[in-house]
C-alpha cells in the first residue's frame, strides 16, 4: 500500500469516527453528567488530516493509545496528546484553519494552533518522542500517537471528564464505534504494538483485541504523563522517561 493509500484510509476512518460521534453527542449530554462535548475531529479537521497525512507517509507499527483530549490540547491543534507548540513547531502544522465548535463550554475557548497556553501532558509526551528520535520524521516512523475517543467532554464547570468515569447506552455505543477506529487504525499501518498511555488505554486496547495475547499484536502500557500523576513527576520526570523509554521501539 502507498503512502498516500494509507493517509487515505486513516483520513476515511477518522470521518466515519467523527460522523458517528458527532451523532451520539447529543445522547451523550442527555443521558451523562456530560454538559459539554465538543469533536475536534470535525472543527479541527485540517490540523488533524495534516497529522494523518504524516502518519500515513511513516506509517509506524507501534501505537500509542490514549483516553481522549484535553482542553488545552488535541481540543485546540487536532493532534492527538498534542499542544500548540507541538503541532506547529515539531510537526510542522501550521497556518490551517481550526473552526469555532457549536456547543463549547464557555469557560473552555477554543482559539486554534495560535493558543499560548501549552498542554502539559502533550508537552511531556511529545518531548520524549523528541529526546528519544529527533525529528518528526523519527518519530513518525516509530509510533503513531492516537486517541481512543476523539469527543472533549466537559462537566457544567468545565472539568475535563475522561469516559472510563461515564456509563450507559451513549456511551456504550461511543465505545464500540472507537473500539471499531482503533481496530482501524492497527490494521491499516499493520501495526505490532500498542502502547498504553496510562492503564484505562491498555485496557481499552485488550477489550478491542480481545485474541491479542495469542496473536502477534503486542499490548502494554506506559504511565500517563499528567502533571497529576505522582509517577510522571517522581525525581523531575526522568523516571516517567524511562519508564516510556522501555516501552518505545
Amino acid at each position: 500500500m502507498t503512502d498516500s493509500n494509507i493517509a487515505n484510509r486513516l483520513i476515511e476512518i477518522a470521518e466515519n469516527l467523527s460522523n458517528h460521534c458527532n451523532q451520539l453527542i447529543p445522547e451523550i449530554i442527555d443521558q451523562t453528567s456530560i454538559a459539554y462535548a465538543t469533536n475536534p475531529l470535525d472543527y479541527a479537521k485540517k490540523p488533524h488530516h495534516a497529522y494523518l497525512r504524516l502518519g500515513g507517509k511513516f506509517s509506524a507499527k507501534t501505537v500509542m493509545l490514549g483516553m481522549n483530549p484535553g482542553p488545552w490540547g488535541m481540543a485546540q491543534c487536532g493532534v492527538p496528546f498534542g499542544a500548540t507548540k507541538v503541532a506547529t513547531e515539531l510537526l510542522g502544522i501550521s497556518n490551517l484553519e481550526v473552526r469555532q465548535p457549536e456547543g463549547a463550554h464557555p469557560k473552555r475557548p477554543v482559539v486554534g494552533l495560535e493558543l499560548e497556553r501549552q498542554e502539559v501532558s502533550g508537552t511531556r509526551l511529545w518531548g520524549a518522542l523528541a529526546e528519544r528520535y529527533g525529528t518528526k520524521g523519527g518519530i513518525m516512523k516509530n509510533v503513531f500517537l492516537v486517541n481512543h475517543c476523539p469527543l472533549l467532554l466537559l462537566d457544567e464547570g468545565g472539568k475535563n471528564i475522561t469516559p472510563d468515569k461515564l456509563s450507559g447506552k451513549a456511551i456504550s455505543e461511543l465505545m464500540q464505534v472507537c473500539d471499531e477506529h482503533l481496530r482501524g487504525v492497527v490494521e491499516i499501518l499493520s501495526a505490532k504494538k500498542i502502547i498504553g498511555v496510562g492503564k484505562y488505554a491498555e485496557k481499552r486496547a485488550k477489550i478491542t483485541f480481545p485474541e491479542h495475547s495469542t496473536g502477534d499484536l503486542e499490548i502494554v502500557s506506559v504511565w500517563h504523563p499528567s502533571p497529576a500523576s505522582p509517577l510522571a513527576n517522581r525525581n523531575d520526570g526522568a523516571d516517567w522517561r524511562e519508564n516510556v523509554f522501555a516501552e518505545l521501539p
